[in-house]
């Protein structure tokens, strides 16, 4: 039975993304979960190779992820899938007291890792270890402020952008979780874009400029990686020129 949860955040997949407390975490684990999607088998494979050149020695048990019934409404179709993945780390765990995941990214930053982890344990039997978020990766690689002097930051999902478009009063809006590529409905608007995808990774891409110029291709280079590798992940900033 699970009695306690360590979630390390593990940047984009580089190894350089780990912190040494993430490392020593996930060496003290009686198991890792490691989840695996049809579609996105390689992501597993660079958690695996992860904890290889950690020197991570614990058992590595898989969970398959399960499917989110799209008939429901969003809210209810997120917890209804958070509990059935909390019965699945149950299941892989097994007689596990102790076991810790890899989350990419960090565990705090729009991820639901905590909360699945807070059906199984209380909230003192979970412990995070922070890692580098998309976020500090794309304004790394681009070599650019996430912010104005003074100026705000807002950090939002591609959903909220296609329903409410450019926050009123915004400068800088950072747009992560968006599979539809929103920023296609705010040209006209004067805005610059930086967007990056496989942050971090041999892989990584990065784009930016006038957003009513980019626009076309990022869509198009976004299209040609997703087909190359069955999934993308990606993030963007953009601000008003």
């Amino acid at each position: 039975m699970i009695e306690r949860v360590v979630l390390v955040g593990i940047g984009t997949g580089s190894l350089g993304h780990l912190t040494l407390d993430g490392q020593a975490a996930l060496r003290a684990a009686d198991v890792i979960l490691v989840p695996r999607k049809a579609e996105k088998d390689d992501l597993a494979e660079i958690r695996l190779r992860l904890l290889e050149q950690a020197g991570v020695a614990a058992r590595v048990a898989f969970f398959d992820y399960p499917v989110r019934d799209e008939t429901l409404p969003y809210l209810e179709r997120v917890e209804r899938w958070h509990d059935e993945i909390a019965t699945r780390w149950s299941a892989a765990a097994g007689e596990a007291a102790e076991v810790a995941l890899l989350v990419w990214g960090d565990p705090s930053f729009y991820d639901s890792t905590m909360r699945i982890a807070s059906r199984l344990v209380s909230a003192g039997a979970v412990r995070v270890v922070p890692g580098i978020t998309a976020v500090q990766a794309l304004t790394a690689a681009h070599g650019v402020p996430l912010n104005t002097v003074n100026g705000r930051i807002l950090v939002t999902t591609g959903r909220r952008l296609r329903d409410g478009g450019w926050p009123e009063g915004a400068e800088s809006v950072v747009v992560v979780l968006d599979g539809e590529c929103s920023f296609r409905g705010l040209t006209g608007l004067g805005l610059e874009i930086w967007w990056g995808a496989f942050l971090g990774m041999p892989e990584e891409i990065l784009l930016s400029g006038p957003l009513d110029e980019v626009s076309p291709r990022i869509v198009e280079v976004r299209e040609a990686a997703r087909g190359r590798h069955g999934w993308v992940m990606d993030t963007y900033l953009m601000r008003k020129s």
